[in-house]
This record gives C-alpha cells, sequence and structure tokens, in this order.
C-alpha cells in the first residue's frame, strides 16, 4: 500500500459520482456494439488508485468473485486483478464492476473501457456493453455505490441485499423465452435489434427492412386470424368446414346447457373456456352429469366473455405442432406436470427436488416453470393412490396435472422427425385456415407417427402466439397417454 497519501476521509467526504449516463443503442464514438457511457467525477477519489486503498481489492474480489476471470487489457484471464494490486483508477474499476453485475445476472459481457475527460481532471468516461438498457444503467449505479461503499462504508447499505434486489429487477424486466430465442438467432445472422416498450414489443432490422414483433406474434400476422383463434367454437368450426379432424363440441353459457350438450355428444367430455390460454380452466375427462357441473364454473372463470366449451374427450398423447409460414418447423410431445417416484422420497419432496433445477422458474421467465401444488394436483394425486406425503416406487410416475402445457410445469419431448407426413399436411392446413404466419396448432391422438385418419385423433387448439419452449426432457420414459 501507497504511504505518501493521507487516507480519505475528513471534511470532503470521498464520492466517485455520475455525472451523466447515455445509452448508444447501436454503433457509436466508443464501440460498434451498444454500450452505456457513464460520465463519472472521482473528487477526492483522483488521488488514491486502488493500490493506495488498505483492502479494498481484497474486499471487492470477496463480493464479486467472477472479477477475476476478467482479462482487462493483459488479456489474460487475472488480468484486472492484477490492474487492482498495481493500482488502477476507480473509473476502470465500476466499468468492471458493472459488466460483472450484469454477468451475474446472466448476461454475457465483456465489452468495457474507461478513458479520461480530456481537460477535466478526475472525470471519465465509462463505456460498457449491455444486452438491456435499464440493466445497464442499474448495473452502473448499482457500481458506483459499491465502489463507495467499500471507500467508506454507507450506513444501511447490505451489498447482498442489493444484488438480490437487482437480480429480481433484472428477472422482472427479461425476456420470456421465445422473444429471448428469436433474438438470439437475430444476432447470430447478424440482425439489429431494439426494444420498443418494457415488454416484448421488439424491432429487428432497421429502415426499409425493419419488422416488429411480439414474443410470437409478428408485423405479418394479421388481427383477424388472432381474433379468430381467440375463439375456439369458431376455429373448431371452420377447421371441421375444410374436413380437419376435430372433437364434436358446441359453446354454452350455463351449466344445464353444459349438461344437456354432454348428454348429447356422450361422456367422457371436456369442458373448458371459449377464449382462454395456458390450459387454465380446462377439466378434461368428464364421465358424468354432475363432473360438468362442478367444472362448468372453474372453466367459465377463466373466460373473459363468459362462455365455456363442451366437447369430446379425445385420448392420446398430447402434441404441440410448431409451424412458421405455412411450414411445420417443429413437433413436442407435451408431457404434464409430474414427479418420478425413487423409492426414498415423497411425493412432496420429490416436487421440491425438481423445482429445485435451475431451468425451472416462474410463469415464463424460463424454459420450465416450477410445479405447482394446489388443491386440484393433491386430489389428482390422490386419484393415483398417494398422499403427498407417501413415499411412490421407483419409476412410477406421479401426475401433479393433466394438461401438458409448459406454463403448468409441463414438460417436452422432441417429435419433430418422427411425425407422419399426413400429420404434417393437417398440422400446415390448419395454420393456413385461420390465416396464422406463426401457430401452435395442439393435437391429440395415438402416436404422432401414425396418421390420425386411421387411428383416431383430432386437433383440440390452435394457438396465435405459441411458445417456443419446446424443451427436451432427458429424463423422460416412455410418453404417458394423457389427454
Amino acid at each position: 500500500m501507497a504511504t505518501d497519501r493521507p487516507t480519505p476521509s475528513g471534511p470532503a467526504k470521498p464520492d466517485l459520482s455520475i455525472v451523466e449516463s447515455r445509452v448508444y443503442r447501436g454503433p457509436n464514438v466508443w464501440s460498434y456494439e451498444p454500450a452505456i457511457h457513464l460520465t463519472v467525477d472521482l473528487g477526492i477519489l483522483e488521488d488514491y488508485p486502488t493500490d493506495a486503498l488498505e483492502g479494498f481489492t481484497d474486499q471487492l474480489l470477496e463480493l464479486l468473485p467472477g472479477l477475476e476471470r476478467h482479462t482487462c487489457s493483459r488479456g489474460v484471464r487475472g488480468g484486472f486483478v492484477e490492474r487492482l494490486r498495481e493500482g488502477t483508477w476507480l473509473g476502470h474499476v465500476t466499468e468492471h464492476i458493472a459488466l460483472q453485475l450484469q454477468q451475474e445476472a446472466g448476461h454475457d459481457l465483456r465489452r468495457g473501457k474507461t478513458r479520461q475527460v480530456k481537460g477535466r481532471r478526475g472525470v471519465y468516461n465509462v463505456i460498457y456493453a449491455y444486452t438491456d438498457e435499464r440493466v445497464g444503467l442499474d448495473a452502473g449505479r448499482l457500481a458506483v455505490r459499491l465502489v463507495n461503499h467499500l471507500v467508506e462504508p454507507e450506513d444501511g447499505f447490505d451489498f447482498a441485499e442489493e444484488m438480490d434486489a437487482f437480480l429480481r429487477r433484472v428477472q422482472r424486466l427479461a425476456f420470456g423465452p421465445s422473444t429471448a430465442a428469436i433474438l438470439e438467432e437475430a444476432v447470430s445472422r447478424d440482425i439489429p435489434w431494439i426494444r420498443l416498450n418494457e415488454y416484448s414489443l421488439v424491432q429487428l432490422g432497421q429502415g426499409v427492412h425493419a419488422q416488429r414483433i411480439r414474443a410470437t406474434m409478428t408485423s405479418m400476422t394479421g388481427a383477424l386470424a388472432v381474433d379468430i383463434a381467440g375463439d375456439k367454437e369458431l376455429t373448431t368450426r371452420l377447421l371441421a368446414s375444410a374436413g380437419l379432424p376435430v372433437p364434436r363440441s358446441e359453446a354454452v353459457r350455463s351449466v344445464e346447457r353444459a349438461v344437456a350438450v354432454a348428454e348429447r355428444i356422450g361422456y367422457p367430455v371436456v369442458v373448458k373456456p371459449l377464449d382462454g390460454n395456458h390450459g387454465r380452466g380446462v377439466c378434461l375427462d368428464l364421465q358424468d352429469a354432475d363432473a360438468v357441473r362442478e367444472a362448468f364454473p372453474v372453466a367459465q372463470g377463466e373466460s373473459r366473455r363468459g362462455s365455456v366449451i363442451v366437447e369430446t374427450f379425445v385420448t392420446g398423447r398430447d402434441y404441440r405442432c410448431l409451424i412458421i409460414g405455412g411450414r411445420m418447423q417443429a413437433i413436442a410431445e407435451r408431457v404434464p406436470a409430474h414427479v418420478l417416484g425413487d423409492g426414498e422420497h415423497t411425493v412432496a419432496e420429490l416436487v421440491e427436488i425438481t423445482n429445485s433445477d435451475p431451468r425451472r422458474g416462474v410463469g415464463h421467465e424460463k424454459v420450465l416453470t416450477k410445479l405447482k401444488v394446489d388443491d386440484a394436483a393433491v386430489d389428482l394425486v390422490r386419484s393415483q393412490g398417494f398422499g403427498m406425503d407417501d413415499v411412490p416406487p421407483a419409476g412410477e410416475m406421479v401426475k401433479l396435472a393433466l394438461t401438458g402445457n409448459m406454463s403448468t410445469g409441463g414438460i417436452s419431448v422432441d417429435r419433430t422427425f418422427e411425425a407422419h407426413p399426413d400429420n404434417v399436411e393437417i398440422a400446415e392446413e390448419a395454420a393456413r385456415m385461420i390465416g396464422l404466419d406463426v401457430a401452435g396448432i395442439d393435437f391429440i391422438c395415438p402416436d404422432i407417427a401414425s396418421p390420425v385418419r386411421e387411428t383416431g385423433g383430432a386437433i383440440c387448439e390452435v394457438n396465435a402466439a405459441p411458445g417456443f419452449r419446446m424443451h427436451t426432457h432427458p429424463t423422460v420414459g416412455e410418453p404417458q397417454f394423457i389427454a
């Protein structure tokens, strides 16, 4: 440690401050890539590089050990730590902390530079890369607070708490898996993109080549097609008119009408909201009038218009066919939320173990969704002969939901190359009939490898904004028959 400088304390409180912040959303004077530009004033800390601040480097590395991987100008792992121990200015430190904070949030960013503002002592331009500009700006502000705290502790500042709050904000701002997948592909093709609002509205390309997307809806998606897909009764009627396999169904608005339709088309039946999504309010395999009466308010509660669909229950495996530009791109078999017994843990413990998978999150934030244990799940587990505190045998599948939606904790298995050409043609024709450029066609059939016109099966739904979470799970054995 240098001893020819006084300690930075006394009447002039050491304080690194942000004078100005800018966001560059494209190539700029500092970088060919988008960048955050902070103008920072070190104040009296201009006289105190890191080697003059006792314990600063060790405390910083203890809080952010990932900084040890930064190469800095040395070009080798640990290069930045060498600069810290030799003595570097706190503007430079701010740059690296801002990058590392974003790394902790899952944004792989490594580009940055710090340069003194010409003619202004202690004032620096701090430039660093970002993926989301709000995350980048938050990282810069937290980096400045951390530097100041390590120089002179700030009352009430707890870095662990601040880091948790930062990561929670990042999760709220993050794109969903579908949008993220599209942008990842855009970057691989050198297509520039810009976020247009705080949600998932994104522009791809620039000028006359610009196109906009919102999740999996595009500039080419027709409003009428979206409305049609949102009306399950109209969708079924249009598909049936084209000779495509669909279940017998009817929309109703009362319990007694629902029972009457179920009696006419024959049990078992499915009751679901007319305009619902994500499998919410869908009640399957209803065997009698009492079951329909019990299911009706559940489905109606998820219907914006108050109408409910009663349709024949089609048995088989659940497949999601992804159609883009009129062509089938992928097919996933969707397996409902479940746990696999190991002969040692209870059902409740298996749920907890499954939810500890880092790929599982809340809602659509990650490729998989956490398993949810509610009254319906407990009842379903009980119907399979288990309680939540029972230990299922090794290899025994215990379902927690009947529908295979990813948003309810389901997983999927890639079946793209197994589909029979007739089934592919049916799915593509369904998307064309509704008029969607991007569509998710939900098939229920015994086996997607066999033609459904011979083996039985039906299109149970057409989705206008299908998720791209078609995740292959490595631990699933033989797919179960579901509906």
